[in-house]
């Protein structure tokens, strides 16, 4: 899919917040889309150790698209879509979010999305323990009523819940409808405890449970197969998503690190979605979190073939990718390479210890 790109540091003639914000548009956002098209957009954000302050970001964001969504409701065109957004607090120019989520609105989204993270990053390990809530705590529920309020479905990953004991919180990817109510929810199954080469070693496991369910739920863009971050590098969690759960969108908010960032993070999207014939949505915190903490950024859109159809063109900048995702090319490469019928039986994979 060949995409149209518009970079920009002024808007209006307010400078922006950040010389490098930019809006990447498919070429085919003007074209009218077929019966089974659905307008993605993806946002790149980099969070604080500030919740409040990066309510209110989330919350302008929401808000500026739900106006901007019920005055271009009257298009056709733009009938049937999704808006995959970010958020940064750097970006509290209100004409930027107005001139980014215009665009992204125009498509008509039934669903928004903001990245592991979203919330809270904390400076060092750990910090997250001291804003953990309950899925029916009072930050959740600032978002809840923030879907409810603009009538629109919010994918929330990467949440600080609660654990079951006051040293462990759960990473928690959560989907929230329309009318505020949590549909689905996703605990984070593989921890990042790592080494990272030339870097710090993490060890998120000090302070984090791991969960233990694959999660799948039915939204109005289709099925979508949840995961978080560390995951990506776990094939058979996308395996069972495809294979059990039936799913046709594949969620992966991120907060890669940027040597290891650098080294995968595409080669990982890329495989994902060719080994399960689903389109991957992925996107990512981007920059310094704080003095040791660094983001790779890499907003990525990629088809069931493998091909990326959605990028910003810096992988640094804070902005918007805007591309069309077709379910019905899922179906045609599902029938054309009908790799469910060829698989191998499950005494294989209990031969494999998996």
């Amino acid at each position: 899919m060949h995409m149209h790109c518009v970079q920009t540091s002024a808007i209006g003639g307010f400078a922006s917040p950040i010389p490098k914000s930019s809006l990447s548009l498919s070429s085919t956002t003007m074209a009218t889309p077929s019966p089974n098209s659905l307008r993605v957009a993806a946002a790149q954000m980099t969070s604080v150790s500030d919740l409040a302050a990066n309510f209110a970001t989330c919350s302008r964001l929401v808000k500026v698209f739900f106006l901007l969504h019920i005055f271009f409701s009257g298009f056709p065109l733009f009938s049937s879509s999704i808006l995959y957004a970010f958020c940064t607090v750097f970006l509290l120019n209100t004409e930027y979010w107005v001139w980014c989520a215009k665009e992204a609105a125009s498509a008509g989204a039934k669903l928004l999305c903001f990245p592991e993270a979203f919330s809270y990053v904390g400076t060092k390990d750990g910090d997250s323990l001291s804003v953990a809530q309950p899925l029916d705590g009072p930050i959740m529920n600032q978002y809840c009523s923030l879907a409810r309020e603009s009538s629109i479905w919010l994918s929330l990953g990467g949440f600080q819940e609660k654990g079951s004991d006051p040293q462990h919180l759960c990473n928690t990817h959560v989907i929230v409808d329309e009318t505020g109510k949590i549909r689905s929810s996703y605990r984070k199954i593989h921890l990042f405890d790592v080494d990272v080469p030339g870097g710090r070693v993490y060890k998120e496991s000090s302070f984090t449970e791991p969960g233990k369910d694959i999660v799948a739920v039915d939204s109005p863009i289709g099925r979508l197969g949840l995961s978080v971050c560390y995951d990506l590098r776990f094939p058979e969690v996308y395996q069972l998503l495809r294979f059990k759960h039936e799913a046709q969108v594949l969620l992966v908010p991120s907060a890669f690190t940027k040597v290891t960032g650098a080294a995968h993070w595409e080669i990982l999207l890329r495989a994902r979605a060719i080994e399960t014939q689903c389109y991957v949505i992925a996107a990512a915190q981007t920059g310094k979190h704080g003095d040791k903490r660094e983001s790779y950024g890499d907003t990525l859109i990629i088809d069931p073939w493998g091909t990326i159809v959605g990028r910003l063109p810096d992988r640094l900048s804070t902005g918007i990718v805007v591309s069309d995702i077709d379910l019905s090319l899922v179906d045609s490469v599902r029938e054309k390479m009908p790799i469910d019928k060829q698989r191998m039986p499950i005494d294989f994979w209990k031969a494999a210890s998996l």
